[in-house]
Order: C-alpha cells, then structure tokens, then sequence
C-alpha cells in the first residue's frame, strides 16, 4: 500500500496461498477462509502471480510479467462452515463434524456396490491397469494416512507402496520402478516440501501422479495429472481431525479401485464398499462416547509423558493419536508398534507412563494382548480402545468400547476417541485448542 495512492492494493504470491476475493463494489486479497465471511467469489492466484486491486477493477501479471486472466471460482463452503456456533472450539466442531465431511467424500463416488473408476479422471481406468508400485509423500497427519494406506493397497492390490515424508524425498536420490504411482496429500494442497516433492516427481519417470486433496484449485491440485478430493469443508483449527478422515476415506476409495482393476476378489471388494458406506454411521456412534472419553482425559492432565500402541494400520493410527495429544496439550507423547516394546519402550514404562492402545478386531488382536500383559506387567496405567465384540480378556486398566468394524473402516472410527480425548486433554489443561503454540495450520514454508 501507498499513501500516494490509498486506492490501490498490490499483493504478490510467493509459497503462500493468496486470492482475490471479489465483493460488490469491492476486492480483498487474503486467504480463502477468512474471506467467506464477505464473499464467495474468489480468483485463485498462480506462484509468481503480481495483482493490482482496486475497489473497482482487479490486474493480474504473471511471473514473466504478462498480463492474465484468472478464473473468478464460486465456493460452495458457506459461512456456517467457517463459525465455530455452539461449539467452544473450532476443533471440537470439526471432530463433531466427521460423519457428514466422510459421508461427502464417498457421496457420488459409490453405486451400486462399485466405486466409480472416473472419480479420480476420464484417464484413470487405463492408468491403474498398469500401476505396478505406489510411492506416496506427505507431511504429518497427511503422512499418517499414507501410513494407513501403505497397508490396504499392499493387501488388496497386491502392489509395493512405500509411504514417507516429503521433507527426506526431496533431498535423496530414489530409485524409481517402472510403472510407479506418485501420490501427494494434503489438506492445503500448499505444503511446500509435498509441492517441492511433487515438482520434483514430475522429473523421475514416474507412471503419473495422484494428489489427494482438500482444497481445489490449489497448487497441488493444479500440478497432479489426477485428483481426488476429500471434500472436508474448511478446517480452521490447526490439529487436523476431518481432513485425516477425510483422507483415509479417499485412500480407502483409491486403494479399492486399484485392487479391482489387479483383480480383487467381487465378494471381498463388494464387502469394504459396504464397510465404506456404513463409517459415517459408525463415526457417529464412537462420538456418543464423548462424555466417557472427557472423564478418562482427567488422568492425563498432570502427565507430561505418555505412550500410544498399535498393530498393523493402526499403528499409524497410533502415531495420529500421539501428534493430536502433543500438538494441543503440549504432553510429549510417543507411539510405538506394540511388537517394538521390548526393543526400547518398555523402559519408559511405570506407574506414571500413561499407555493409549488401540484395539481392533482384527488377526494382530491376540499379538496385541500380550504387548498390554507386559506393559501392566510393570505397572504401566494402561487405556485401552477395543472393538466391542472382543472385550473380553480386556480387563486391565481402563476401557472403552467401540462399535465393531471390518479393516478398512476400523482405522477411521479408531482415530475420532483419540482426537477426543486429546481435545478435553489440552482443555482442562488450559492451551490454545486452536491455535497451538509455535504452529501453522499450512506449512507453506520449507
């Protein structure tokens, strides 16, 4: 801005997400979200872009100096969408809001027992005939859900997947197998290292190259040669709790498409399709535990140490669970696959080591009993999330139930208690739920 002309705003994009927000009468330039509030009208700036608002006119210049056109987008997000309402907090809303954010993301992509093969392009069926190798890259939570993923299309695709974060892809040298699948998510699509990784993709030969994303229009959206949407609506609080859904539900929809077209058994594919559809059910059901998850979050309040166990996809579930307590309530919380306890873990483990265990019904259930054994072996306070059907031989420590699930829906419904109990943790400790300390909510900087 300049005094000499108090009617003209220039603004560049550089990394960071930037839009024009075009009102009546009116231009704004800013992020998407805090923008809703006065319009649903927005241009989405391309990196490099120089912009000159006035009240009345909007200017676009690209990096070479040229002038351009960028498309005016209407948003479907309404204003609801960005208001916290009767919730306290934004992310108690969005943890509330998980089973109509999952039930968008499968809405229109599932019929008749089949999953859409064009919901991730007109070019899709071809490409996943020949995908022989999936890499995904990713940052934090999104890392997470790749984790998870890894593990369904190994067993149903019969496929490699290797799964790690795009900080470390960017500055090594991998060796790239023919016919591999590059998958990116993200919650901004704005992630730098993912975005730089993704670029980077763009050079190694691989097959092509999938984003999962929140947000359209965004950089990693613009730069993927498919794209599938998670549909989350806005996120406002910094700990992502329906964007990871949100993205495992679209992994779950990617990892059986790709298992379908190898040749996936019908009665077994037709089975997760149904277990697909009945998670938004089964999220709401785990959130009528609240106000029992709330009491068993007072234990951990003077604790600054604590420890999250898992198996098989749940132990990403596991690494979720530890981040979300550790993000908002400022506890240092570790997670471990349960089979690793004796290797190191185990020495933690006392009276004052609080040890979170996530409980499927699945073929590690009785493995993972016996983990539980050693940790209360040594006095370890143990809560543990079970399926309900095989509550019994669960009797130490503390317990809390969950609805049955099959494989590919257990690891959604496992992460809403763990997103609860950190909530009423870092609550009745006193942070900023919101907006923790020393973070961004997009990490659009190396």
């Amino acid at each position: 801005m300049s005094k000499r002309e108090p009617g003209v705003l220039i603004g560049a994009r550089r990394s960071s997400p930037l839009v024009v927000s075009h009102g009546e009468g009116e231009q704004y330039l800013g992020r998407r979200h805090a923008l809703l509030p006065l319009t649903r009208r927005f241009s989405y700036l391309q990196e490099g872009d120089l912009v000159e608002i006035r009240e009345d006119s909007v200017q676009v210049f690209d990096a070479d100096d040229h002038a351009v056109e960028r498309d005016i987008k209407e948003s479907s997000f309404n204003l609801d969408a960005v208001e916290r309402g009767e919730y306290r907090h934004y992310m108690l809303k969005e943890i509330h809001e998980q089973p109509q954010a999952i039930a968008d993301t499968l809405e229109g992509r599932i019929a008749g027992n089949h999953i859409l093969t064009q919901m991730l392009g007109v070019d899709a069926q071809a490409l996943l005939e020949g995908t022989r190798a999936v890499h995904i890259v990713a940052c934090g939570t999104s890392l997470h859900a790749g984790l998870v993923a890894r593990y369904w299309i190994e067993s149903l695709a019969g496929v490699p997947c290797t799964a790690e974060i795009a900080s470390e892809y960017r500055y090594r040298e991998p060796v790239v197998s023919e016919d591999t699948l590059f998958v990116t998510i993200s919650q901004s699509g704005e992630t730098a290292d993912t975005l730089a990784a993704l670029k980077l993709a763009g050079e190694r030969g691989y097959r092509g190259r999938l984003a999962i994303c929140n947000v359209p229009e965004s950089s990693i959206v613009r730069e993927s040669d498919l794209v599938l949407m998670t549909r989350a609506g806005p996120e406002i609080g910094v700990a992502s709790t329906k964007a990871f859904t949100t993205q495992l539900t679209a992994l779950a929809l990617f990892a059986l498409e790709l298992a379908r077209v190898r040749g996936l058994d019908k009665d077994r594919y037709a089975a997760h399709v149904a277990e697909l559809e009945s998670l938004p059910g089964l999220v709401a059901e785990a959130l009528k535990l609240e106000p029992e998850i709330a009491e068993l979050a007072k234990a951990f309040v003077p604790k600054e140490h604590a420890l999250f166990l898992g198996r098989g996809t749940h132990y990403p579930v596991a690494m979720e669970g530890a981040l979300k307590l550790k993000e908002i309530s400022y506890i240092h919380a570790e997670a471990y696959a349960a089979g690793e306890l004796k290797h190191g873990p185990l020495a933690l483990v006392d009276a004052n080591m609080p040890v979170v265990a996530v409980a499927p019904n699945d073929h590690l259930l009785d493995k993972l009993k016996s983990n539980l054994e050693e940790v209360h072996a040594r006095g370890g306070e143990l809560y543990v999330f079970v399926d309900r059907t095989v509550r019994h031989g669960m009797d130490r420590g503390h317990v809390i139930e969950l609805p049955p699930a099959g494989p590919i829906a257990a690891p959604v419904l496992f992460s809403v208690p763990l997103q609860l109990l950190s909530y009423h943790v870092a609550v009745m400790r006193g942070t900023d739920v919101d907006q923790p300390r020393n973070l961004a909510k997009s990490v659009t900087v190396e």
